[in-house]
Order: structure tokens, then C-alpha cells, then sequence
């Protein structure tokens, strides 16, 4: 048999000092007076706090999704090029617009006149990384997406 001595005792509901620990009013006229808080200025302050966490998150956010789509076109349009060389990790390279196709070239902006787009140099994740790109191209038209 279970000694029941030890184990908790649940409250019971007849029993009215156990249940005045719970109630939101006084439970007898010597009870000390209850007075709710105003908890409008501490819910405004918490509200105006998180939202602006979030929203600083969510810029974040925006900014990084947008630098991760640049670096896929750009990887994108690099990799869709002409060029008739394995390019070598860590060398730089020139994009070039020749008759509406783009090519890869080793030849400088300074030593060709052809319209330059920018200037990439291949990392040891095989990804191309812009180095410096042409005042007069904008990535966003070549996806052809006008929105920010």
C-alpha cells in the first residue's frame, strides 16, 4: 500500500483559504486593497521596441537576399560568356559586350576598345567576384527586373 502522506494535496475548491491566493479582488473587507496596474505605457514601450527590432531585422533581411541575388546574376552572366581559356582561380579577369554577347577576356579595359562591363576575379569556391563594374551597367536591366 502508498503511504499518501508525502505526495502534494490538490486544493480544494470548498476550501475558501485556498482559493483567495488566485482571486483578482479582496476576498474579505481586511484584505489589503487591490489596485490593477495601468499597463498601457509598459505594452506601448514593449510594442514600439519590437517592432522596430523587426523591422530593423527585416531590412537585414532584404539587404542580404538582394547582395545574394547580385552575386548569382553576376556569377550567372560571367559563367553564360564567351571565352575560349580555363580561367585560373584567383586571376582576374575583363567582361567585355561585343556585338550584343559577352566575353571573358585577360586583355584590360585600358588596352581594348571595346565596351567594358567590369572586371571579376574567380575565388577558390569557383565563384566570380565583381571587382569593379562599369559606371554605365546596371545588372538589374540585364535580369530585367526594375524593381528594388
Amino acid at each position: 500500500m502508498i503511504d499518501d502522506s508525502d505526495l502534494p494535496k490538490p486544493l480544494n475548491a470548498a476550501d475558501p483559504s485556498a482559493r483567495t491566493n488566485f482571486l483578482h479582488y479582496p476576498a474579505s473587507r481586511l484584505a489589503p486593497r487591490i489596485v490593477p496596474q495601468d499597463l498601457t505605457t509598459f505594452k506601448t514601450r514593449g510594442i514600439t521596441k519590437v517592432e522596430r527590432e523587426l523591422q530593423r531585422e527585416l531590412t537585414e533581411l532584404r539587404e542580404n537576399y538582394l547582395q545574394v541575388i547580385d552575386a548569382f546574376n553576376w556569377n550567372k552572366l560571367v559563367y553564360e560568356a564567351h571565352y575560349g581559356f580555363e580561367p585560373i582561380i584567383g586571376e582576374t579577369y575583363h567582361l567585355y559586350v561585343i556585338n550584343d554577347d559577352y566575353h571573358l577576356s585577360m586583355i584590360g579595359p585600358e588596352q581594348w576598345s571595346q565596351r567594358w562591363v567590369g572586371t571579376f576575379m574567380l575565388n577558390a569556391d569557383a565563384r566570380w567576384q565583381p571587382v569593379q563594374v562599369s559606371d554605365d551597367f546596371d545588372l538589374r536591366d540585364w535580369v530585367g527586373d526594375t524593381k528594388d
